[in-house]
């Protein structure tokens, strides 16, 4: 197989990733096959799909880069960012958003080019790596996600890839738990979406409810879980109330839907590489 062949093969699983991710339903606050078109501030679910792909030109990229690098430097990480924002600005065209999936799906895809036989934990390992390093090309100007860490003192997504991204890991651990409890992969992946739902500092929900608002998510989704996750009639039960609720409010843990979709990519390597639990 091509060095141009495996960064594609790569770059299409992320994509894959995301679109299951939005395929996934139904998600607490986030975008999904239902009618999104009536929620005023939720993309229609069809742009979102079809921005997705515009992911794949920049992800095959970032690829290309790690496996020519070969390793985390300060050079490959000013490349990626640049690849990331031009990417950035390529998904706008094509309808927006996936900005934080973009970020940990390039890190995760830039990790798992080093080596194509590399476990799970090592991909998030040399993520991490790259993530520790200075993108100097980086606009100065502050993210929004990045002026509301600072804020609340929240790890974001640059702390979350920094920490090697410990919530892609339980959302892992958490499909291979309800998988083995013979829950669907729909429920399977629901549990893992309310597993990062119910301890991640969500810098979208940080800014639009505040910490108390952010609190309150979170118990909603131990809730569901605590009820013995989707798979269950009380589970199900309470994943509809915290759904509506969460519409209601127009609250959206955005943060959680990308991490989820960086799970789904690692999930979707071959058997040798997907993350284990623990």
């Amino acid at each position: 197989m091509t060095g141009t062949r495996e960064d594609e093969t790569l770059a299409r699983a992320a994509v894959a990733a995301l679109t299951g991710q939005l395929a996934l339903a139904p998600k607490p606050g986030l975008p999904d096959p239902r009618d999104l078109g009536a929620r005023a501030l939720c993309p229609d679910h069809g742009s979102l799909r079809w921005s997705a792909k515009a992911l794949a030109p920049g992800l095959a990229a970032m690829a290309a880069a790690a496996r020519r690098t070969g390793a985390p430097t300060s050079v490959l990480r000013a490349e990626l960012g640049a690849i990331g924002r031009s990417t950035e600005h390529s998904v706008g065209l094509a309808g927006g958003g996936h900005r934080g999936a973009l970020w940990a799906l390039g890190l995760l895809v830039a990790a798992a080019a080093f080596d194509p036989l590399a476990g799970g934990r090592d991909v998030a390992a040399a993520a991490k790596k790259i993530a520790a390093l200075t993108d100097r090309g980086a606009p100065r100007r502050p993210s929004r996600g990045s002026s509301v860490s600072v804020k609340y003192g929240a790890a974001g997504a640059r702390g979350e890839a920094r920490a090697g991204f410990p919530h892609v890991r339980r959302a892992l651990d958490a499909l291979a738990r309800s998988r083995s409890a013979g829950a669907t992969e729909t429920q399977a992946r629901l549990d893992a979406l309310l597993t990062v739902m119910s301890t991640l500092q969500d810098t979208e929900l940080l800014h639009t409810a505040g910490p108390l608002g952010l609190r309150h998510v979170q118990a909603g989704a131990r809730d569901v879980l605590d009820a013995g996750g989707t798979a269950t009639e009380q589970g199900t039960e309470a994943l509809r109330t915290l759904d509506a609720d969460l519409h209601a409010r127009a609250w959206s843990p955005r943060g959680s839907a990308g991490l989820l979709a960086g799970a789904l990519f690692l999930d979707a390597l071959p058997a040798g590489a997907k993350v284990r639990p623990v």
